[in-house]
């Protein structure tokens, strides 16, 4: 069965109570809980993790490989700065998607960088708590999956 990593980086686990105004009142628990949801509706398999530790994020997607088919990545504020993690991405030659809750193009000028986005096959951002369902249904047509 095919099998999707959703990795989120630093302060994702404080959504729905970090700047609501940017990020909205959604927890990570609760996009949890529509990953999982869409994942089924996909047939899918689906891992969800989180981690504020650049090394970390690093080791999960070292541990995709051979195990995960694609990855979805919320890197958080490791997008513009984190040569490392693009290098990790293109290391394990999986196909990724960047995503953002916020349009970081509407923000300030370094949001406006991405490493990751060089190794992605596709960004989507702007869409809120929505932006995760689009990303899994987008890995998964690319995929080939068909529900």
């Amino acid at each position: 069965m095919t099998s999707i990593l959703v990795l989120n980086g630093p302060n994702i686990n404080l959504l729905g109570t970090r700047q609501p105004e940017v990020y909205g009142k959604t927890t990570l628990s609760q996009i949890e809980t529509t990953c999982r949801a869409t994942a089924a509706e996909l047939g899918v398999e689906l891992a969800f993790r989180q981690s504020n530790h650049e090394g970390v994020m690093i080791d999960e997607i070292h541990a995709a490989r051979g195990v995960h088919d694609g990855i979805v990545l919320n890197a958080g504020a490791y997008t513009h700065t984190s040569i490392a993690l693009m290098d990790a991405i293109a290391s394990v030659e999986l196909p990724a998607i960047e995503i953002h809750l916020s349009n970081v193009h509407a923000r300030e000028p370094f949001r406006h960088v991405s490493y990751i986005s060089k190794v992605s096959i596709g960004i989507i951002c702007g869409f809120g708590p929505a932006s995760y369902p689009l990303a899994l249904r987008a890995m998964a047509g690319h995929l080939g999956v068909t529900a």
